[in-house]
């Protein structure tokens, strides 16, 4: 397409150019909405005001720029919202590992190289083509990396559903997939959104290990696994330490039980296959690492960004819930005098578990 006057060009056929150009840089899906997010404002409101987002201060810090994407970078008129698919097709099964308490379960999308970097290098290439095709053309990239409610626009966008677990939900692709955006300035016409599809089905509010899903469509974060071990930097409460087991980074349960997974379909890309055996791994061989260890084989890693610490501190907590042993308790002691009073706080919870146990 050439460049033209805006007046002169053919959204519409620009609209299904950008589809192709998506397809060729290995997006799974595209679609495009609009800005208006306004019936998902009072929703988010409520949830800011109680409190269900625990730590995660950039979900209020910048008001409700949130719900309005004209706010946060004005000028936008449209969004245009894509999907990459993540797990690896040669993972290891994710309820074996789960099943095997001295292993440590890391959440598939964390297997392979930082999605961050994949998905911004695709938009980016994208945004160019669409730049070369109009001369007016303005937008920015956001991949998880601004205050975007990506759901909402992705349900707005046609791209699924949002499901009760709050993941957008697709019947092609299941929830196994990354998000990200491109604002522009550009009158692209839009897609009509999906009818949900999720019924009278409550398996991912069933399953989730801590209670986390307290309603349909209503998350606790506070709760929930991904927070603990990713999101937050203190102390994990005790009382939830125990229905981690060994998840050491990130949970999975309410995807492994959707329906909808079944038809979802393997990641092709490279970038995302498995690295150091991370789908199924001895916890005491990753609590061994010292933190140049961890630095140099994470590095690239959306698990690199939690820190060396926080990393030790949740292997510990899984190491607590893993069977009685005494290469488990050594493993536990080698870290008793670590120099983090975090690390030490939870590997002494950990011990004090083994200690009241009779196995």
């Amino acid at each position: 397409m050439q460049n033209t006057d805006p007046q002169q060009v053919d959204y519409a056929a620009l609209a299904t150019q950008i589809r192709a150009w998506a397809q060729e840089l290995g997006f799974q899906a595209v679609g495009i909405s609009d800005t208006d997010l306004s019936e998902a404002e009072n929703g988010l409101r409520e949830w800011l005001a109680l409190g269900f987002h625990g730590e995660l201060n950039y979900m209020a810090k910048h008001g409700l720029k949130r719900s309005r994407p004209a706010e946060l970078l004005p000028g936008t008129l449209r969004v245009i919202s894509l999907s990459m698919n993540y797990v690896p097709a040669d993972a290891h099964d994710s309820w074996q590992v789960l099943a095997k308490n001295d292993r440590a379960f890391i959440s598939r999308y964390a297997l392979g190289r930082d999605y961050h970097k994949v998905l911004r290098n695709r938009m980016v290439k994208l945004a160019s083509r669409i730049s070369d095709a109009v001369d007016e053309f303005d937008g920015r990239i956001y991949t998880d990396s601004a205050p975007v409610m990506e759901v909402e626009l992705a349900r707005k966008a046609g791209l699924g559903w949002r499901g009760k677990h709050t993941l957008l939900l697709s019947r092609e692709q299941g929830s196994w997939f990354f998000l990200g955006e491109i604002f522009v300035n550009l009158p692209l016409p839009v897609d009509i959104p999906r009818q949900e599809h999720c019924g009278t089905c409550t398996r991912c509010i069933d399953v989730c290990p801590t209670r986390a899903i307290i309603a349909p469509y209503r998350l606790d974060a506070r709760r929930c696994i991904s927070y603990l071990t990713i999101e937050l930097k203190g102390s994990i409460p005790v009382e939830l330490r125990p229905l981690i087991a060994n998840r050491i980074y990130g949970c999975d349960d309410c995807q492994l039980v959707c329906p909808w997974n079944d038809y979802a379909q393997k990641s092709v890309e490279p970038d995302f296959a498995v690295r150091h055996g991370l789908d199924d791994v001895s916890l005491i061989e990753l609590f061994g690492w010292d933190e140049e260890e961890f630095k140099s084989k994470l590095a690239g890693s959306a698990i690199y960004r939690i820190g060396y610490e926080q990393w030790l501190r949740n292997i510990a907590v899984a190491l607590g819930n893993a069977t009685k042993s005494k290469k488990v308790v050594a493993a536990l002691t080698s870290r008793a005098c670590h120099e983090s009073e975090l690390v030490r706080e939870h590997v002494d919870w950990a011990l004090n578990q083994h200690a009241m146990s009779n196995g």
